[in-house]
């Protein structure tokens, strides 16, 4: 049986070119996402052998969708497909349960071997992607983790998209006070403590684009 994959990215003209290059590699399609939150669904739902995840999605970015999948599809592997190959979001990408890193200036062919690999269990990085950052990752050496927690991160990544408070409890299905906790405590990790400030602190961590 051909291997059931999950596309999610916000661009459609990208989503339905890899699809074609996908079905010409005879994977099968299991479905396609715009966001973080509708992959997630999709994962639930379809099936997927393995998701490909864009990073920089909006709502809910690939990382933390990688994260939350853990739990909600832990049967589904995940590839992430990045811009990114500095050593911390390598690091970040493994932490978070993903198992193929792919940068975007790879050919199709490298994101087909990274979906195989996976499926079979194995780590997957782009060539050129530091190897000792793996080495790292399994040696459980002492990098800084990020402060946030998963919550906080997607309020951070909402309110650098432009998002109100009502507008970030309506997405995560809490009340309003509960949605301004949040962004007080995130500000507080981070000793920000103006929306600007936190903007330019969601682009460099790459959940928005600039």
């Amino acid at each position: 049986m051909p291997l059931r994959v999950l596309i999610a990215d916000d661009h459609q003209m990208f989503r339905q070119g890899l699809r074609v290059l996908l079905e010409r590699e005879q994977f099968e399609i299991a479905g396609e996402a715009s966001d973080g939150h509708q992959a997630l669904q999709f994962a639930k739902d379809a099936k997927a052998d393995v998701a490909v995840l864009d990073f920089a999605m909006p709502l809910l970015n690939g990382l933390d969708a990688a994260r939350q999948m853990q739990h909600v599809a832990p049967a589904t592997r995940v590839v992430l497909l990045t811009m990114y190959s500095e050593d911390h979001y390598v690091l970040e990408a493994l932490r978070a349960g993903v198992r193929g890193y792919v940068v975007k200036t790879q050919t199709a062919a490298d994101l087909a071997q990274a979906i195989r690999e996976v499926s079979r269990g194995a780590i997957y990085l782009s060539p050129g992607v530091s190897r000792a950052v793996v080495e790292a990752f399994l040696s459980k050496s002492d990098v800084p983790p990020d402060p946030l927690t998963p919550r906080e991160r997607e309020v951070l990544q909402l309110v650098a998209e432009g998002k109100t408070s009502k507008e970030i409890a309506a997405l995560l299905g809490v009340s309003v006070k509960t949605a301004e906790s949040h962004r007080s405590r995130m500000m507080q990790k981070l000793d920000i403590h103006d929306t600007a400030s936190l903007v330019r602190y969601a682009i460099r961590r790459g959940l928005v684009r600039p």
